[in-house]
């Protein structure tokens, strides 16, 4: 199975699927191809330069990636 993904970085991009109310889940690197899922996530709620709320919590945006899933025509 092909996992698409998009990494939401900028302030336009997470106001973009806080709008959209797109599903977004949190994920913390841990190394070279390493990653640890932390919230399997939901709308972003409250976007600040330091953070980022999703279900109730929040998130510093120097410590995780914010991932959407990208939809992909299979053909």
């Amino acid at each position: 199975m092909n996992h698409t993904y998009k990494v939401l970085k900028s302030d336009i991009e997470l106001f973009a699927a806080a709008l959209s109310h797109v599903r977004v889940y949190v994920v913390q690197p841990l190394g070279e191809a390493l990653i640890d899922i932390v919230d399997y996530g939901g709308a972003v709620e409250k976007i600040t330069p330091e953070s980022v709320k999703i279900n109730g919590s929040y998130f510093f945006r120097n410590q995780f990636e914010f991932r959407t899933d990208i939809k992909s025509s299979a053909g």
